[in-house]
This record gives structure tokens, sequence and C-alpha cells, in this order.
């Protein structure tokens, strides 16, 4: 991990005592400013949200220095101005607190800022006079919103950055961050050779590397992958424009879900691990689920992917997502959804976004836009995770001919398949409390399962086998 260190095997903590630490200093500055408590409220009602979790950081007084670090809190070392000391946990998803030696003590952030996707689209929805601090491209941008009572409501503009400092781009590269936004918009992805797709993807990948270095071209891309995404997802779209209405954008993304075939799993591991991402834990949910699931990281960004294959038993003890894996004589979920779609970063784009909410909240508010939820597969006091009901998708009937005569799939299911589409996407609703970074092995079981385009079939037209 490239920010704070992983703990031993990912096992990651709940962190509810520093969680609860951060909450008494984010409820005191509501209590303190209004317009800041009038747009947690907001944020409530019209996007099933939580203020905590638009929150990127906020300064506190020397003398709360102490309760930090004894909630878990350790010094990151990242840009920050000077007489400011950064403190974040080190295992745990939490908002980070910079300490200021030339704060007044006071039991109130005397600053809070936080991160909108973009800060022209928050300044539009609020009517916020002014320019922010930072020029169009810089890594950091901030605006004031408001002070009120002697408190500051800030709002930060992030481009692959984790420091505080703002400092204006050279010259050229808000042009250059253009064009690789273009460049990743505009790539082909559907060849009539798959090959030619990942070669394609890797020359795109170099070019925008070269252009504004790994850390910009990582942030743009998922920018672009969530684009591509809501094109095919409806419920993505409407939870976006809700969103929007604040200004706030997709800020608030947990993790990105790829599903990937056997034979270009590699090649998408690479791909993530030259946009600065790193191996963090490895899945495998036993033989009767037939998948497996490598998690991907980079703090810099603050970019998650859960990389989806189907595996078998024998595959799993060495690094699955390091060697090219042969083709199996039938394929599972995962599978049989490349099979029919494509992969995620070429055809298909991702199987769902996961984005972190009021979890009842936003099934409420979904259901009164028309957009039913499916029953939790997870559902813990930490961690409650839910999909939006599957879209369809229409399937090329090369596609599904071409797996009807490899026998992996019968000759009634590719008649279906053609017929209605097949299982495409989801909206995933989720909520994290502690802090906790983790998933649940047996409940993603049980969703993969459930989503299986054979399953959806079968349930459509009882007796289809």
């Amino acid at each position: 991990m490239t920010a704070l260190s992983a703990p031993e095997n990912f096992n990651w903590p709940l962190a509810y005592e520093a969680e609860a630490l951060l909450s008494t200093h984010i409820n005191a500055f509501l209590a303190a400013h209004p317009f800041a408590a009038r747009l947690a409220q907001r944020m409530r009602d019209e996007t099933g949200t939580e203020f905590f979790e638009w929150v990127d950081h906020f300064v506190v007084s020397q003398d709360h220095e102490k309760a930090f670090r004894e909630a878990g809190f350790v010094t990151e070392p990242s840009d920050c101005p000077v007489d400011h000391t950064v403190l974040a946990h080190p295992h745990a998803m939490l908002p980070r607190v910079l300490v200021s030696v030339k704060a007044a003590p006071a039991a109130v952030p005397h600053t809070l800022a936080i991160r909108p996707e973009y800060l022209a689209d928050f300044m539009a929805r609020h009517g916020l006079a002014g320019e922010p601090v930072g020029q169009p491209g810089a890594r950091y941008r901030v605006i004031t919103v408001a002070e009120e009572n002697g408190f500051t409501l800030q709002a930060v503009e992030r481009l692959g950055y984790r420091g505080f400092i703002v400092a204006e781009p050279r010259p050229g590269f808000a042009a250059d961050v253009a064009k690789v936004r273009e460049l990743w918009r505009t790539r082909k992805r559907d060849w009539p050779d798959d090959e030619a797709g990942v070669q394609h993807a890797f020359a795109v990948q170099q070019r925008c590397v070269e252009l504004v270095g790994v850390d910009v071209a990582c942030e743009l891309f998922f920018a672009e992958e969530r684009e591509y995404w809501m094109f095919r997802n409806h419920a993505g779209r409407v939870q976006k424009r809700r969103q929007d209405q604040l200004g706030l954008g997709w800020a608030n993304h947990d993790h990105h879900t790829f599903r990937c075939s056997r034979r270009h799993f590699p090649d998408l591991v690479k791909f993530l691990e030259n946009l600065g991402l790193v191996k963090r834990e490895r899945f495998y949910a036993g033989a009767e689920a037939g998948w497996g699931a490598q998690v991907m990281e980079t703090p810099s960004v603050g970019i998650v992917v859960f990389a989806d294959v189907d595996l078998q038993p024998e595959e799993v003890d060495g690094d699955y997502a390091a060697q090219r894996l042969p083709e199996m004589p039938a394929v599972r979920t995962v599978g049989l959804w490349c099979g029919l779609h494509g992969d995620s970063f070429l055809q298909a784009g991702m199987h769902h976004l996961e984005a972190r909410f009021n979890f009842p909240a936003l099934r409420e508010q979904l259901a009164a836009e028309g957009i039913r939820t499916m029953a939790p597969f997870s559902d813990f006091p930490f961690l409650k995770q839910a999909f939006t009901e599957g879209e369809r998708w229409r399937v090329d009937p090369r596609r599904v001919e071409a797996l009807a005569a490899r026998g992996l799939i019968t000759r009634a299911q590719a008649d279906g398949f053609i017929r209605d589409g097949a299982l495409g996407s989801h909206l995933e609703n989720l909520q994290r409390k502690g802090g906790f970074k983790g998933f649940n092995q047996k409940a993603v079981s049980v969703i993969i399962a459930a989503t299986d385009p054979r399953r959806v079939q079968e349930a459509a037209h009882p007796g289809t086998h």
C-alpha cells in the first residue's frame, strides 16, 4: 500500500472509537455552522447520503491531537501547510484530521472541508461567487463555501493527489488533462479480437500516463469508466442526477467492480497496476461458488477495485492474478457474464459501482423514483450492501452462438438470451460503519450466485434449461 500500511492478512479492524471521535467533531461543526447543517440535511433528504461520507478533512487545534492518537490515528507523511500535522487512521476508511499549531483551542473544528467531484458543479448549484484557489488543472483546489460564527466550511477538488498544498499546474497541463479525458472517453472497446482491444487499451494508457502521470491518469480513467457504466445503468443515471442537484458528483464512490474473463484477467490486473493500484486481499469462495477476486487499491487517488474471475480450486494457492488462466470446460457466473457482454475493461464496462449511502434512506428514495432494490446480501452493523434490481442488456447474437457452439450454454438458454437479453449491471447501495475497509466473502458469494444470467433467465421462464 502506498499511503499507510495494511494490517497483516488484511484483517481490517472496526475503528468505532475513531469514527465516534470524528463524528463528535463533525456534529459540533454542524451545530455551529447553519449552512453546513442545512447542506447535511439536504444530503440525506435529497441524495440518501450522509455528510460524514463527503468530509475530506477538518482542522483542529493542537489540544485535540492526543485524543486522536489514542483513537488510533497516526501521522501521515503528506504535503501540508507549515505548522500542520496530518493524522489518518492506518487501517480504516475515515476522513483525515489536520492538527494546527496556530489554531486557538476550541471544541469545534475551525475549518471543515467537503469533497465534491468537481468544484465548478458544486459552486454552480449553491450560487457561490468568487474563484477557487488553484487554477483548472491544479491537483488540489479549494474554495470557501461559507464562514459562520467564526468557523469555515470549504469545498475541495482533488486530481489524483492526497496532499493539502495548492500548486499551480505547469503550462499546458490543463490542456493535457483535457486530452487525457478525451483519450479515455474515445477509447475503442469493441474489436473483432479481444487481444487487439487489450493492446489498444495499453497503448492508450501509456500515452495518458506520459501526458499527466500515473495518479492523474488513474483519476481520469475511473471517472470515464463511471460515465460509460452510467450510459448502461438507469439506476446509476438517476442517482447521479440526484447527487448532481447538490453539485456532488460521484465523490462518494466506494469501489468499482470489474468482471473479467480468465484469458484476460492478468491483463486487467497489469493494466490496473500501471495506474498505481496495488494488490490487497484475494478472495476464493469455494469450489461450489467457482469464483475468485483480487481487491486492488491506490490510496493516493482513493480508488478501490474488486476484480472478479471464474476460478478452480487448484488455482487458489498461487497468485491467480499474475498468470494467464487456461480455459475451463464450463463457465460460472463471471465467465458467462463476460461471454455474453465482454470484459469489463473492454466492451461491457463495469459490472457495478458501489458508493456509500445511508442504506435505508437510499432504498426508500430510489423506490420513490421507481427503482427497486434487491434483498441485502450483507446486513451487519458495520457493512450493509444491496444491489438495485439488475438491468437487462441486449446481447450480440454472435456472442451467444459462440457460447452455445462451445457447449457452455444450452440451446434453450441461448434462445432466451437472444430473445430477452441478459442481466447486465446494478448500482450498489453500501453503508460502512467503524471505518471498515473489508468485504464479506460469504455475502459476495450469495449475490454473485443470485445474479447468474442463467438463474435469472430460468426464474423468468421456468422450465428453460
